[in-house]
């Protein structure tokens, strides 16, 4: 929801750093994100929620600047906005599971969890398919994201749940773990909400 407006914020905010990292490949830095995500649901699986959200936060500036390294060494392309997507998409359902190992009653969280995880999987969906069918329109401008002249791997629809949301969500969930339930399935309500938004768009657009 907040990703279109703060997409300006972050980029000036990761330029600074991005010039300081000078030749280093934005591959490697998403291999390096991706470690430090598996090490966050690690870490949460062994209870230890402090390092885990250390961690996520970690992993979510390098995922923020293995882009801006790309984009200031003008090495963008869509093999690393692939990789990038599928690092994420990795982190965003191991931290979860992470913490449901660590639980003192992981069992409880099964069904809470299979909602989150379910809820996940349909918005890919929702998502990656309308992009399929939108890169044959490859004129067409996202609406409200006019000013963005970036060129993007993927075309996504903006949503009530996003990258920011996300973020927020993980850090909420390793802060206070022993309401699991109820953060777990909030966000797949509202993650269920972002998908039926996707689809009306896709039903007007397609």
């Amino acid at each position: 929801m907040f990703d279109g407006s703060l997409r300006g914020v972050r980029d000036a905010a990761l330029a600074p750093l991005a010039r300081a990292l000078g030749s280093v490949s934005p591959t490697t830095l998403t291999a390096i994100g991706l470690v430090v995500g598996i090490g966050s649901a690690g870490s949460a699986a062994a209870r230890n929620e402090n390092l885990a959200l250390g961690l996520w936060l970690a992993n979510r500036l390098i995922d923020g600047l293995d882009g801006a390294v790309a984009r200031q060494q003008g090495t963008t392309s869509d093999r690393g906005g692939y990789f990038d997507l599928l690092a994420d998409f990795i982190v965003y359902a191991a931290v979860p599971v992470g913490l449901v190992i660590g639980s003192p009653t992981p069992d409880g969280l099964a069904v809470p969890l299979g909602l989150l995880l379910g809820s996940f999987y349909v918005n890919a969906v929702s998502w990656l398919a309308l992009s399929a069918l939108m890169e044959k329109r490859s004129n067409y401008t996202m609406p409200g994201r006019s000013g963005d002249t970036r060129k993007t791997a993927l075309i996504m629809p903006s949503g009530l749940i996003e990258g920011a949301e996300t973020v927020i969500f993980i850090a909420i969930c390793l802060l206070w773990p022993e309401l699991l339930s109820w953060w777990f399935s909030g966000m797949a309500f509202l993650v269920a909400v972002t998908s039926v938004q996707r689809a009306l768009w896709a039903s007007r657009i397609l």
